[in-house]
């Protein structure tokens, strides 16, 4: 096997796995309104000139927004999030996604309503610095 064919085996079993498929379907067609609005102003490279991704699984989890370029997940928490059993779900699921050189941005869904100017310009400076 050549080293190439072996990475993409290793990459499609690690990033949108075809397993995750139909749960990223049904979660971008089930969008919160905070992620529906994050979308219209992340999709199209309108930041930047990067490209995101929207549902993207890494392993058996999935991050709201992703950037494979800048190796870059936005997530959005809703109040869901903020249960101490979700806080510690959300924490595992954050190292083991870390662990495959990814870094986080996090924002809730009030930064999205109040605030989307400041999430976006805190975002093009994430990127600007990478």
């Amino acid at each position: 096997m050549e080293g190439e064919d072996f990475l993409v085996i290793i990459m499609t079993l690690l990033f949108n796995r075809t397993t995750e498929k139909e749960k990223r379907r049904t979660l971008r067609k089930n969008m919160p309104e905070p992620e529906k609005l994050m979308w219209t102003r992340l999709r199209a490279k309108q930041i930047n000139g990067y490209k995101f991704r929207r549902q993207y699984s890494v392993g058996k989890y999935i991050i709201d927004f992703y950037c494979p370029e800048a190796k870059l997940a936005i997530e959005i928490d809703g109040d869901s999030h903020f249960t101490d059993e979700q806080i510690q779900h959300d924490c595992m699921r954050q190292k083991f996604i870390e662990t495959k050189a990814i870094r986080f941005l996090r924002f809730t869904n009030k930064d999205i309503f109040e605030n989307i100017e400041g999430v976006l310009f805190t975002i093009e400076k994430f990127l600007s610095h990478e």
